[in-house]
């Protein structure tokens, strides 16, 4: 029988989220909760025989596997602890929480529970960095001694609550930021980061409390590597965005980077001294294969998998970043 999962949250990324899965086969979409009428009305467009219930509480009263979150930050961590409680499989939008504290605590009621984990941190399932990673594993570029991470939006989000630290847990660098650091770690075997350092601005001024972030400079140092990031909203950067992951090593190098302006499409290329190798290039349909993977995952068990024990590195270097 195929695991049964539910839907928290059904705008855009929740509902592209729940084809990506429902198009793999393993599971099936059987509940959603939603304030938005169109919100649902567009998910079921996607599951037809879909269940619309009104609380997170009613979807858990039901017999149900698992919990697909996609609402507000500032919700992402009590909700899942929620729903691991009670005894389903989760998987999240990207943060896991807001603090390092926060995602900690998550982690320890997924173990606890026993129940897979899951974080939609998309990038990591593109063929471009697939293909840098293996390199990086195998050893052919050598020791990696730097990496240079960019994400610029030239839009920023639309939403008030993105504004308000609180619910947020900060700006530019938990929204764009965390996907760059998880790329860095991820990729380098997720070693413990320290000696971070940065210059966090708002509207072109030193960052200042009760406001977030929509600039941000940051390094830290990744076991016997060097991390450099930038991140912003609404930089001026001459198109829509500006996003690129660039991995130094003893004996060669390799860039991943948007094309165009794209948030979709990207190449990836190994560099050896003045040469350029291309390794992928042309379209590649990544963006639901993280909500994918964990779906065919929990197919095969629900059972907590230890490699959600290395979400807590890259919220730990987040923290460091704000100087939490």
């Amino acid at each position: 029988m195929k695991p049964r999962i539910g839907f928290l949250g059904t705008g855009w990324i929740g509902r592209h989220r729940m084809a990506a899965m429902v198009a793999t086969g393993a599971v099936d979409a059987v509940a959603v909760c939603d304030p938005s009428p169109e919100c649902i009305a567009e998910a079921a467009t996607i599951a037809p025989t879909i269940r619309i219930v009104n609380t997170l509480d009613d979807m858990l009263a039901l017999d149900i596997d698992g919990v697909v979150i996609a609402t507000p930050s500032a919700l992402h961590a009590d909700q899942s602890i929620q729903a691991l409680r009670a005894g389903k499989a989760v998987f999240c939008q990207k943060p896991l929480g807001r603090t390092a504290a926060e995602v900690d605590a998550v982690i320890a009621a997924a173990r606890a529970a026993d129940r897979l984990l899951g974080v939609d941190l998309s990038y990591r399932h593109t063929a471009g960095m697939e293909a840098i990673a293996g390199l990086i594993r195998e050893g052919t570029l050598g020791d990696i001694f730097a990496v240079d991470l960019t994400f610029h939006n030239a839009y920023g989000p639309d939403k008030p609550w993105f504004y308000d630290p609180v619910q947020s847990g900060g700006g530019c660098v938990v929204d764009l930021g965390v996907h760059l650091v998880d790329l860095a770690l991820w990729t380098l075997g997720f070693p413990k980061a320290s000696d971070a350092h940065a210059a966090l601005y708002a509207g072109g001024q030193p960052l200042h409390p009760g406001s977030v972030e929509d600039y941000a400079s940051a390094s830290f140092t990744a076991g016997g590597t060097t991390v450099r990031l930038t991140c912003s909203w609404r930089l001026h950067a001459g198109q829509d965005a500006v996003i690129a992951a660039d991995f130094y090593g003893t004996q060669g190098g390799a860039g991943f980077r948007n094309v165009g302006g794209s948030f979709y499409d990207f190449t990836a290329d190994h560099f050896t001294g003045t040469a350029t190798h291309r390794l992928t290039d042309g379209p590649d349909d990544w963006g639901g294969r993280a909500a994918a993977a964990w779906a065919q995952q929990l197919a095969h068990s629900h059972r907590y998998d230890p490699a959600a024990d290395h979400f807590a590195r890259s919220a730990q270097v987040l923290d460091l970043i704000y100087g939490r």
